[in-house]
C-alpha cells in the first residue's frame, strides 16, 4: 500500500528546506514566485505541451509506444521536463492506473524542481470509443453519453455523475478532465454531438455548469477535477456537419447571425467557475474575426476569452496544431486550418500571441525553446502562462500530495453503488418516441432479438430463433452515418442521416411478422421516419446497457428520457437549414423534449 501522507518533498532530492515554495502555509500566488524564479527556461518550457502517455503493463512505467510515436515515460519528464500528460488508453484495474501515476509522481519528484505530473483524460465513463472524444469505461461507473444526461434534464442527477467520476479519476490520480463539452448541436449531421448536452443553450449551460461543480466540488481544491470546457467559441456549427479533424471540415459558419448565443452555455460555465478551457480545431467564416482555427485566433482568445469573460484561466489548445503530426496512420495530419503556410515555429507564435497556455497534443519543447533563444517568444511571454500552470498544481494539492492509494483504488473506482447510480441515469436516459401499444412489453413472452445479448434477456423473457415463433420482437439500431475512407474518419459519424434501403426492409420484414420495438443509439438525429412508420414502437438511447433498455420496455422502470435535439423529418430539411440556428429543420418528425411515458 502506498502511504497516502508521502509528499513530493519526501521523495525529492534536495531536501525540502531548500524549496521554500514547498511551505503549504505560504500564499498560492507567493509559492508560484518562488518556484519560478528557480526555473530554468527549459523547465519553464516543459510546462507548455499537454500530450499523450502510456502506461506500461501491471502499473509499470513505460518505454513508449512507437505506433504512435509516443516516447518513454521517463523520457518525458526527466529529458523533456514535461508534466502534463493526457492517459491513452484503457487499464483493466484500476490499481494498475493508480501504480503507474505513483511511479510517475516518484519519477517527477526525483527531478531537479520536484515538480508534480497533472494526468488528464478524455471521458472514461461512456460506451463509446472514439479516440480524441471519449472512450470505453473499463473499470470506471458506466453512464450515458452527455447526450444521454441530457435526456434526463435533471441538472442534480448531472452533478452526481460529476461528483461520483471526480471520486474515480482521483482514485486514480486523474486531476483534469479533457471535458465537458458544451458545444450546441445546431447542425443535425455534424460528428461531435454525443459528447454534448444538446440542442438547447440554455440546457447545455445548466447541465454544463452542474457537470463542472461536481467535479471541481464545492471548493477548488486537493479533492478536485480540473474542467477544461470546450470547445471555445461553440464549435457546433460546421459547415455541412463535417468535423475539422479534416480539411473538408474547416468551415465553421453563420449563416442565421447566431455566433452569440453558442457563447451562452460558456458563460454558465465561468460562473460554475470552470478552470480550463479549450477552444476548437475550426476557422470561423464570415464573421468579425480573422479566418484561422480558433487556437490560433487573438481575436477570439484574447478578445472575447481573456477580456469580455475576464477568463484567467488555462487555455489549452486542441491537439495537434502545431507540427502536422499524421493521425492514427492516415494521411490526415494539419489542423492548423487557415495557417497552413505557417512554419511549426511560426503557428508556436501565432498561438501564444493568440492567447493560448499549452499546446495539446505536442511534445516537443526544443521548439519552443529556439523561439526564446532567437527572441521571438520573451521568458516573460512563457512567465504568464507558467504562472497559470503552476498554480493550478499548487491549488490541486499535487505538490503536498500527489500520490493516490494503490489499494482503495479498485474499491473506489467502479464501485456497487457507483454503478447503481449509472445504471439507474441509463434507465432514466431512454426515450419513448413512438408506441402503437406494444409497449410496455409483458415479461415472460417470447422474444426475438437483434443486437441484444441472448443471455441478457433471460431476467425479461424467453428468447425464440425467429421472429415467427415470437410474442415480440426488439431491435437494436445505431444511427447510420456514411463510411469514409480511413477508420479514423469512421470514428467520427458524419454525413447522410438516412437509414440505408436494406435496414428499412430487415425492419419492415420483421414488423411485418410480429409486434416490433425498435431502440436506436441516437448519437445523431436520424431520419427516423421509415422505422416510426413501420415498428411498433420506437425508442432512443445514448448509452444503454441491455438490462437498463429492458427494464423500461418492460416497465419495470418508468420511461422519463426525452429528446435533446429535433429530430428532423427529412435530409432536404437537414441541408436547408442553418448550421448556426437551434431548432432550424423544418417540420421536425419529433420536437426538443419529446419522449412518451408508459
Amino acid at each position: 500500500m502506498t502511504d497516502t501522507t508521502t509528499t513530493i518533498a519526501d521523495a525529492a532530492t534536495p531536501a525540502a528546506s531548500a524549496r521554500p515554495w514547498l511551505d503549504a502555509s505560504l500564499p498560492v500566488d507567493e509559492r508560484v514566485e518562488l518556484l519560478l524564479a528557480e526555473m530554468t527556461v527549459e523547465e519553464k518550457a516543459g510546462l507548455f505541451f499537454q500530450t499523450m502517455i502510456v502506461m506500461g503493463e501491471g502499473g509499470e512505467l513505460s518505454e513508449g509506444d512507437a505506433a504512435f510515436g509516443i516516447p518513454s515515460n521517463r523520457e518525458y519528464v526527466a529529458g523533456r521536463h514535461m508534466n502534463h500528460f493526457n492517459l491513452l488508453g484503457v487499464a483493466p484495474k484500476a490499481s494498475d492506473i493508480a501504480a503507474w501515476h505513483n511511479k510517475l509522481q516518484e519519477l517527477a519528484a526525483s527531478t531537479r524542481l520536484g515538480i508534480p505530473v497533472s494526468i488528464s483524460t478524455d471521458p472514461r465513463h461512456s460506451f463509446s470509443d472514439n479516440p480524441g472524444a471519449a472512450m470505453f469505461a473499463g473499470p470506471f461507473s458506466q453512464w450515458p453519453e452527455p447526450l444521454g444526461l441530457a435526456a434526463t434534464r435533471d441538472a442534480e442527477l448531472v452533478q452526481r455523475f460529476g461528483d461520483i467520476a471526480r471520486q474515480e479519476y482521483t482514485a486514480v490520480g486523474i486531476r483534469v478532465a479533457l471535458h465537458p463539452q458544451v458545444d450546441l448541436a445546431t447542425e443535425s449531421r455534424w460528428a461531435r454531438q454525443l459528447q454534448t448536452f444538446g440542442e438547447d443553450a440554455d440546457l447545455a449551460g445548466e447541465l454544463g455548469a452542474a457537470y463542472v461543480r461536481g467535479f471541481q466540488g464545492s471548493a477548488f481544491g486537493p479533492g478536485s477535477v480540473s474542467t477544461m470546457t470546450k470547445h471555445f467559441p461553440g464549435g457546433g456549427p460546421q459547415k455541412d456537419g463535417e468535423d475539422p479533424h479534416f480539411d473538408y471540415g474547416r468551415e465553421q459558419v453563420y449563416p442565421g447571425g447566431q455566433f452569440e448565443l453558442h457563447l451562452k452555455p460558456f458563460e454558465q460555465i465561468f460562473a460554475a467557475g470552470g478552470r480550463q478551457i479549450m477552444p476548437y480545431y475550426g476557422m470561423p467564416v464570415g464573421t468579425e474575426y480573422e479566418e484561422v482555427g480558433f487556437g490560433f485566433n487573438k481575436g477570439v482568445l484574447t478578445g472575447l476569452l481573456r477580456e469580455r469573460f475576464g477568463f484567467d484561466g488555462i487555455v489549452c489548445t486542441d491537439w495537434g496544431l502545431v507540427t502536422d503530426q499524421p493521425i492514427m496512420g492516415t494521411d490526415f495530419a494539419a489542423r492548423a486550418w487557415g495557417v497552413e503556410h505557417l512554419t511549426p515555429a511560426e503557428r508556436m507564435v501565432k498561438i501564444l500571441d493568440a492567447g493560448a497556455d499549452q499546446f495539446g497534443g505536442e511534445h516537443d519543447p526544443s521548439l519552443l525553446l529556439g523561439l526564446v533563444r532567437d527572441g521571438r517568444v520573451s521568458e516573460e511571454r512563457l512567465d504568464v502562462s507558467a504562472r497559470r500552470l503552476l498554480r493550478e498544481k499548487f491549488e490541486l494539492g499535487l505538490f503536498e500530495n500527489p500520490y493516490v492509494d494503490v489499494e482503495a483504488a479498485d474499491a473506489i473506482v467502479g464501485s456497487p453503488e457507483f454503478r447503481a447510480a449509472g445504471e439507474a441515469a441509463q434507465r432514466a436516459s431512454i426515450a419513448v418516441l413512438s408506441n402503437d401499444g406494444v409497449l410496455p412489453l409483458r415479461r415472460g413472452v417470447k422474444l426475438y432479438v437483434e443486437g441484444i445479448a441472448p443471455e441478457a434477456v433471460a431476467h425479461y423473457g424467453e428468447i425464440v430463433a425467429t421472429p415467427d415463433d415470437a410474442d415480440a420482437a426488439i431491435l437494436r439500431l445505431q444511427a447510420p452515418y456514411e463510411q469514409r475512407g480511413s477508420m479514423f474518419e469512421n470514428f467520427f459519424h458524419a454525413g447522410s442521416l438516412d437509414f440505408p434501403d436494406d435496414v428499412v426492409a430487415h425492419v419492415r420484414a420483421v414488423s411485418s411478422v410480429v409486434p416490433t420495438v425498435v431502440d436506436v443509439f441516437l448519437d445523431r438525429p436520424a431520419i427516423l421516419g421509415p422505422i416510426v412508420e413501420t415498428a411498433g414502437a420506437v425508442t432512443a438511447n445514448w448509452g444503454a446497457n441491455p438490462d437498463a433498455l429492458l427494464d423500461v420496455l418492460t416497465g419495470g422502470s418508468p420511461a422519463t428520457g426525452t429528446l435533446p435535439f429535433d429530430v428532423p423529418s427529412s435530409m432536404a430539411a437537414v441541408e436547408a437549414s442553418r448550421p448556426d440556428v437551434p431548432f432550424d429543420t423544418a417540420d421536425p418528425l419529433f420536437r426538443f423534449g419529446h419522449g412518451l411515458s408508459l
